[in-house]
């Protein structure tokens, strides 16, 4: 996957965050799913960026970045900031 491929995941994922924040508040959907759906895109998101982030280090060390995977939520969401 490219990182152009990535990138645009990441704007696709990104719009849809907005459009749930919009929908609650408009009452079109509940709090309870945007919740729910809110954590799935935030997860996809950590995964996404995570992934970047590989393949921009792989690059920088010199190595392949098609080498690079995306990791499990449950370990992307593990990570300590």
């Amino acid at each position: 996957m490219e990182d152009k491929t990535i990138l645009s995941e990441i704007h696709k994922l990104v719009e849809e965050e907005h459009r749930l924040r919009s929908q609650v508040q408009t009452g079109q959907i509940s709090s309870d799913d945007e919740r729910t759906r809110l954590r799935e895109v935030e997860e996809s998101l950590d995964q996404c960026w995570d992934l970047l982030r590989q393949r921009r280090a792989a690059r920088e060390a010199g190595q392949d970045p098609e080498g690079a995977q995306t990791r499990p939520r449950s370990e992307v969401e593990g990570y300590l900031q």
